[in-house]
């Protein structure tokens, strides 16, 4: 038997990491922002005490995915929205080739040192995005995009938008593995 509060949940809730004391966000961009921080911890939860075998573990075939390449390719995603597109940095793509643009979640393998890369590179993403929006001003600020031009709120909003997707996914991964359900 536990002691938990609300043992069906993933954490109680008076636990859980994804609530603040801050009280509601103010403004639009603190709002998405406040968004995307979640979805990012729950993306995190859902993988937390699992090992690589774990990590790697795929859904159902023929479907090459697993966390660690949720991870992957929530990393990349990052990159690429806040580097290449809103930043206009000429850089490769991460966990992506000219011959398998699915490498975030092909190249996925039960090894402790590829679980470590896939942490570090999402959390310099992360990290890397979080500095950028806080010096952005501007959510209708264009910039250039695919032959166009797409707004710093549309990204915004796409980032919500991939997370929230990819959280349900991990959902389900995480519960095939050991049961654990979501919140």
């Amino acid at each position: 038997m536990t002691d938990r509060v609300a043992p069906d949940m993933w954490v109680d809730p008076a636990d859980d990491p994804r609530e603040t004391s801050a009280g509601q966000p103010a403004g639009e961009k603190d709002t998405v922002w406040d968004y995307l921080r979640r979805y990012r911890l729950t993306i995190e939860m859902k993988c937390a005490d699992l090992t690589p075998e774990q990590l790697a573990s795929r859904s159902v075939p023929p479907s090459t995915m697993s966390l660690l390449g949720l991870v992957r390719h929530l990393a990349r995603v990052e990159h690429h929205w806040f580097r290449r597109v809103l930043e206009g940095q000429d850089i490769p793509r991460i966990y992506r080739t000219d011959d398998d643009h699915d490498a975030d979640f092909n190249v996925v393998a039960a090894d402790a040192d590829l679980v470590a890369d896939a942490w570090a590179s999402w959390r310099r993403e992360v990290d890397h995005a979080d500095r950028w929006l806080a010096r952005c001003d501007d959510l209708d600020a264009e910039v250039p995009h695919g032959g166009g031009r797409v707004a710093v709120r549309d990204v915004l909003v796409h980032m919500v938008e991939e997370y929230a997707r990819h959280a349900g996914h991990a959902d389900l991964l995480r519960e095939c593995i050991d049961g654990r359900t979501g919140q």
